[in-house]
């Protein structure tokens, strides 16, 4: 990294005028500035949100040339590090071969094979491009299956699609029909209570629950997961996990097998291409197969059928990936590199006495921060105070999201980063935080109103 930055000292503004140029004219031909909300703008401290051109293992590099250590990857999409040269190699073997074409490929075969090999509590897979096309699939699948038209979805957990299903419920709900946002019903994470009042209330009327096993700030009680495989059993409920983030990041067979608990259709995504664009839907075959050819007298459902679903490049990442996976104990690094970090940023935290004002969530592989402000209020503005303190000396992070690219050095830079920052985030605590903060604050994702 070109950060140099002692410890204590003010950390001086870079030179993002080539960033600051192109955000604006992206922002002039994409909605938002970016293709995902989380990336957009308004999520980063407005003089320091860089615009990227490449990365290598747990490092980018912005256009103004300027270097940090990556904490996003890639929206926890990047787990094996960025341009992992095994990934690279099977794409580029692949390349050569085309991309697309009118049947299906013996390519597709082994994917399915790599994976069902791999997620053992599966019978079949579709592959598609992202998170949303699987989850939507598997509510449709659900409906088709019990022939009812409510889903309910875990309240406390923050995405689940792009689709109207999902988006209706949040506060971005422009444009979703009232007629659709009705078909959706909650229940709470950790609250069988919740859950049987819902199915009691709503007798034969919920198709599916869907829910992330754990939550990345909440860990599942005991009997929780299970008492909510009873109850969907007993009620004819189709239990779907959304793995997108738990699946190959905090267990190799996804969170499922690390817990003992079956769902009837999962979805995963994100780390299955290390960046690439590959999700999956899984699950029973009973359930799997109304998207082929069912059983005679059956209804076919229109699963998925997307013209980039199978494309060779990335199923070939895929197998990489699954490959890297079963040679490797990626997840075990994970787990080891990101409490390396956890006790390193603690430490930190607890030496300025900080603790009620920047909190840690999450397992080590995948960490949250917390900002709150001298009222112990939870606080955006502090939030960017932080995020500001760390991009001014190299590191960008959203959160601690680790990847098995993260060395012991690049772990240790960051402690050392953040300890910087949090005794700017300490003076700000006194003093306030408008004399320390040089960007409007950042806003949450789901709002409203810009």
């Amino acid at each position: 990294m070109d950060s140099d930055i002692a410890l204590g000292q003010v950390a001086a503004a870079p030179d993002l005028t080539r960033s600051r140029a192109l955000r604006a004219r992206l922002a002039e031909l994409v909605p938002g500035g970016a293709h995902t909300y989380a990336k957009g703008d308004d999520q980063y401290p407005e003089h320091l949100a860089p615009l990227l051109v490449r990365g290598l293992g747990a490092h980018v590099w912005d256009v103004d040339g300027r270097e940090y250590i990556e904490y996003g990857m890639g929206l926890r999409a990047v787990t094996l590090g960025h341009a992992h040269p095994a990934v690279l190699d099977a794409v580029r073997a692949q390349l050569p071969l085309g991309a697309n074409f009118a049947r299906p490929t013996e390519l597709e075969l082994r994917a399915a094979e790599d994976f069902l090999g791999l997620i053992s509590t599966a019978d079949m897979v579709k592959f598609t491009k992202n998170g949303s096309d699987a989850t939507t699939a598997a509510v449709r699948l659900a409906r088709a299956a019990t022939g009812r038209d409510l889903v309910a979805i875990c309240a406390d957990q923050p995405f689940f699609s792009t689709d109207d299903w999902f988006i209706g419920t949040t506060a971005m709900n422009a444009g979703v029909p009232q007629a659709v946002r009705d078909l959706t019903v909650s229940f709470r994470y950790n609250d069988l209570g919740s859950v049987r009042a819902l199915l009691d209330s709503r007798p034969g009327q919920v198709a599916c629950l869907i829910l992330e096993p754990v939550s990345v700030a909440c860990e599942p009680a005991p009997g929780f997961l299970e008492g909510l495989r009873a109850l969907c059993s007993a009620h004819g409920v189709v239990l779907v996990f959304d793995e997108m983030i738990t699946g190959f990041r905090y267990h190799t067979r996804g969170a499922q097998a690390m817990l003992g608990v079956r769902p009837d259709l999962s979805a995963f995504g994100k780390a299955l291409g290390n960046g690439f664009a590959i999700s999956a839907l899984c699950g029973r075959r009973e359930l799997m197969e109304l998207g082929g050819f069912p059983p005679a007298g059956r209804r076919r459902v229109f699963l998925l059928s997307t013209t980039h679903g199978a494309e060779g490049h990335a199923l070939a990442a895929a197998r990489a990936v699954l490959h890297a996976y079963q040679g490797e104990d990626v997840v075990g690094t994970l787990h080891r590199q990101g409490e390396r970090l956890v006790r390193g940023v603690q430490a930190e935290i607890d030496t300025r006495d900080l603790g009620r004002f920047v909190t840690l969530a999450g397992r080590p592989c995948n960490v949250v921060y917390g900002t709150r402000d001298a009222a112990g209020t939870p606080s955006q503005a502090m939030r960017t105070l932080f995020l500001q303190e760390l991009l001014l000396r190299g590191v960008l992070a959203p959160s601690f999201v680790i990847s098995a690219a993260h060395s012991d050095d690049d772990v240790d830079r960051t402690v050392e980063a953040v300890a910087g920052a949090l005794d700017v985030y300490a003076r700000a605590l006194v003093d306030g935080v408008e004399r320390h903060l040089h960007s409007r604050a950042v806003k949450p994702t789901f709002r409203a109103l810009t």
